[in-house]
């Protein structure tokens, strides 16, 4: 059990490095925000143990709640879920147009970029609320507010919500088809809402959603680039 973490890392980011070698139109794209992405592994110990406790290499999470691990599951996961719908729906990148830009939704811009960390903050700080529902409900609110700022990503951001759900939930399927005692040893079960639903706790469903939601739009977002059917 004490590799079983780095081994689901490095498969997940084995599944990107398919994706990236596969896809040479979108590389470029899932490259940058995998590097956004992975300083949030840096964010473990405010998860370690609240949320979880997860055997890692030279047991770094248990003696100092930072683990390589995390590191590579942020970048696996960021630049996947960034590009997920890409990878299933011919589209093309092009950028918004400057008269768009000058819409009158776009005063908003920058308040729907920071919506994120500003929310999760608040709630971290003045809330009881474990900080694994401090995040989900930060990125849905990074999703809500992309759209209603980038409409024309509504239906990227819903969707990008339900494939990173589906595919994480294979992923997290075949974890506890190898190793089916490891959720009830690694998560805090008992501070959390206990709910497991086909092994896997209600709270992964609710991070694979709201990440997939909010990963989805920040390439676009941040670089004001929008699609178009190819």
């Amino acid at each position: 059990m004490q590799y079983v973490w780095l081994i689901w890392s490095l498969l997940i980011l084995l599944l990107w490095g398919i994706i990236f070698v596969y896809t040479k139109s979108i590389r470029a794209e899932m490259l940058k925000v995998s590097l956004w992405t992975m300083p949030m592994g840096l964010t473990e110990p405010l998860f370690v143990p609240e949320y979880w406790t997860p055997p890692s290499l030279f047991n770094l999470a248990e003696l100092t709640g930072f683990d390589i691990e995390s590191l590579i599951f942020s970048f696996a996961i960021g630049g996947i879920g960034a590009v997920l719908y890409k990878v299933i729906t011919p589209v093309n990148t092009i950028s918004v147009s400057d008269h768009d830009r000058r819409h009158k939704r776009h005063r908003f811009h920058l308040l729907s970029l920071f919506t994120p960390p500003v929310a999760f903050l608040i709630l971290a700080l003045f809330t009881p609320l474990n900080h694994i529902y401090c995040g989900s409900i930060a990125m849905f609110a990074g999703g809500a507010s992309a759209m209603l700022c980038r409409p024309d990503l509504t239906r990227k951001i819903w969707i990008s919500g339900l494939l990173f759900t589906g595919l994480y939930f294979i992923y997290f399927t075949t974890l506890n088809m190898v190793f089916p005692d490891y959720v009830e040893h690694v998560w805090t079960l008992e501070k959390l809402s206990g709910l497991v639903i086909a092994g896997i706790p209600l709270e992964e469903y609710l991070f694979a959603f709201t990440f997939g939601m909010y990963w989805s739009s920040l390439y676009e977002h941040l670089t004001w680039h929008r699609l178009q059917p190819a």
